[in-house]
């Protein structure tokens, strides 16, 4: 079965800042389905519909800090929608709302009122992980505890395969686990060794004086196993 593949643009999100059509028409070009935004570089949602229309480019989901969720989600949810996602995504969790801060029941809360506001809007809410999910509350990943806690219609996976990996586990394993909770999938590979700095790869908590060369992320594609009832 061949399912659609999508690139995340936050992999290029320089390019995407300096030139968002340019950049749309060249994953376009590369072959690409579609995309998934972080972010909408300063334009209108209907302008960057319009964008990937031209291009020829499916806007299926997007990633939304939660903080702005948060702020208005009747709102941010119905801009979104208005592009054509069909997915929203929890991206990162700031270290107060990780499982080991104590703050990570409120965070459960949160996202299963997202979720449920999302689903108003005709979205899917999806949690983005990373490897700081698998730090244990009672014996039990953070990861699991937050499915375990939230239904399939409040809250579906978007497993990072190479995240699952650092955190310790088999990507394939989880994905088989949540077979039927998986929509979107992130596939990306990773060369190196894990190490206190490698968030600087991906523009985030940068403490190191350099960027850290023993830990090197691939391209993101977002792979769409199936579309939403």
């Amino acid at each position: 079965m061949s399912m659609p593949i999508a690139l995340q643009v936050y992999s290029v999100r320089d390019d995407a800042k300096a030139d968002l059509e340019g950049t749309l028409k060249k994953i376009k070009e590369m072959g690409y389905d579609g995309v998934e935004f972080a972010g909408l570089y300063d334009y209108a949602p209907e302008t960057v519909k319009e964008l990937c229309e031209k291009v020829g480019l499916t806007p299926i989901s997007a990633h939304i800090p939660i903080a702005e969720m948060l702020e208005d989600p009747d709102k941010i949810f119905s801009q979104y929608k208005s592009m054509g996602c069909k997915y929203v995504a929890v991206p990162y969790l700031s270290p107060e709302m990780r499982p080991e801060s104590g703050n990570f029941a409120s965070v459960i809360e949160n996202v299963k009122m997202l979720g449920q506001v999302a689903k108003k809007h005709g979205l899917q809410l999806l949690y983005h992980n990373h490897d700081f999910e698998f730090a244990t509350i009672d014996g039990e990943y953070g990861l699991d505890l937050l499915y375990k806690s939230t239904t399939n219609e409040e809250l579906q996976t978007e497993l990072d395969t190479c995240w699952v990996n650092v955190g310790g586990e088999n990507p394939a394993e989880y994905i088989r686990k949540y077979s039927g909770r998986s929509p979107v999938v992130h596939l990306k590979d990773f060369f190196g060794e894990k190490s206190d700095d490698m968030y600087e790869l991906i523009g985030i908590e940068r403490k190191a004086p350099k960027r850290p060369s023993n830990f090197e992320l691939r391209p993101v594609a977002t792979v769409c196993r199936a579309s939403p009832k």
